[in-house]
């Protein structure tokens, strides 16, 4: 048995919305051509797996009837009839050639992957092609047709499944998942992105909590525009910790969008691909920890498409495999090489290392809480709103 299953094939850039679209699948290849040149497919832990197409009944467990009807409709490459309500006329979510079978495709890794952290067949596993948590249940939203994340959340809760943890690091608020699970006290979703005042979708405030049956199960850090590294960590620990250590769930779900870096050019926050690494180890670890270890890790959006998914994603995947690369690592010259000649990339600034150069160094929380920091006054804001929920202290640090 493989430590942890990556679920890719080719067929996954079938998702692809045109060619000025920020949603482009270059982020996909390029980050498997990492991935390959690191040597990490050469890991033992490691098994790379062609992802299976959602059935229909598999999707209906989260979207509308009609909804799907409406995708498959739309895989002509022309809006259907009535599209408009669908949110297939909103220039993020253009119908395309396929559109149905690429984005049930991509449900269908995190569905996979989700079965088989939950049967024991993997103790990990990993869609870098996933994250569209912006999908809701009857209208496509935020470059998100399917929600990958949902479908594979409603198949845990199918197969019995007591508790789930999804956990969100996308620069922007994970609205989707947490509408579709807002009133079920069996998933808890934990947001941590860019204040809404400032970012799409504008929501995922800290009192928003979760519908009447399902209080505190949703929770929320708004972080102030241009945060960094620092901010954000001492976020996830103050705020992921405490929850997944009373909740211990099934299984755990994280979401690692790598749009919160400096350079995205949708999103105005600060983060480093060094800071990225980080999160995950911090995220791993807690799951360890509190949850046996059983971690599903999708991506989400990451428009600076050269230089940042690619190192982003391709940390993710090694740590995972308990294969921590060093932000020092230097980038093969075989991927730097292709890269530069790939469509999006040609001419762009390639980096040299897997890193940003960048020295994460951060406060834990748990230190003590500063009034007069914006973070920390978030992050109160969040534990006042939604601790108390789950029967957990707020003002315990």
């Amino acid at each position: 048995m493989a430590k942890v299953q990556v679920y890719y094939s080719a067929e996954l850039t079938e998702y692809h919305f045109g060619p000025t679209h920020p949603m482009a699948p270059a982020r996909l290849t390029l980050t498997m051509d990492l991935i390959e040149a690191l040597g990490l497919l050469d890991l033992e832990a490691i098994c790379v797996l062609a992802p299976p197409i959602a059935t229909d009944a598999e999707l209906a467990r989260v979207h509308a009837g009609e909804y799907i009807a409406a995708i498959k409709a739309a895989s002509t490459g022309e809006l259907p009839s009535g599209g408009e309500v669908f949110g297939l006329a909103d220039p993020d979510c253009p119908p395309f050639r396929h559109m149905h079978r690429a984005a049930a495709r991509l449900a269908g890794a995190s569905l996979a992957a989700c079965r088989a952290v939950a049967s024991g067949e993997a103790k990990r596993a990993i869609n870098f092609a996933g994250g569209m948590h912006h999908a809701m249940p009857a209208k496509a939203a935020g470059f998100c047709v399917y929600n990958d994340a949902a479908v594979g959340i409603a198949d845990l809760l199918a197969h019995g499944a007591s508790s789930v943890l999804y956990i969100d690091i996308d620069a922007h608020h994970g609205d989707g998942v947490e509408k579709m699970f807002r009133d079920d006290p069996r998933v808890t979703t934990i947001s941590i992105h860019q204040h809404p005042d400032s970012l799409f979708p504008h929501t995922g405030y800290p009192q928003d909590v979760g519908g009447t049956n399902a209080k505190g199960h949703a929770i929320n850090l708004c972080l102030p525009p241009r945060s960094d590294d620092a901010a954000a960590l001492r976020a996830i620990e103050a705020i992921v910790e405490p929850v997944i250590a009373e909740l211990k769930p099934d299984v755990v779900i994280t979401q690692h969008g790598c749009d919160a870096h400096i350079a995205d050019p949708l999103t105005d926050l600060a983060w480093s691909v060094d800071g990225m690494r980080s999160a995950a180890i911090l995220l791993r670890d807690l799951i360890e920890t509190h949850s046996s270890g059983r971690w599903v890790a999708l991506g989400g959006g990451g428009y600076a498409v050269c230089s940042v998914p690619p190192r982003a994603w391709s940390h993710l995947v090694a740590v995972a495999a308990d294969h921590d690369l060093a932000p020092t690592v230097a980038i093969p010259e075989c991927w730097r090489a292709a890269a530069q000649k790939s469509g999006p990339c040609a001419g762009a600034d390639i980096p040299t290392t897997m890193g940003d150069g960048i020295d994460v160094n951060v406060k834990p929380f748990s230190w003590g809480y500063d009034p007069a920091d914006p973070i920390d006054r978030a992050i109160m804001a969040t534990r006042s709103a939604a601790f108390p929920e789950l029967g957990i202290d707020s003002l315990v640090i």
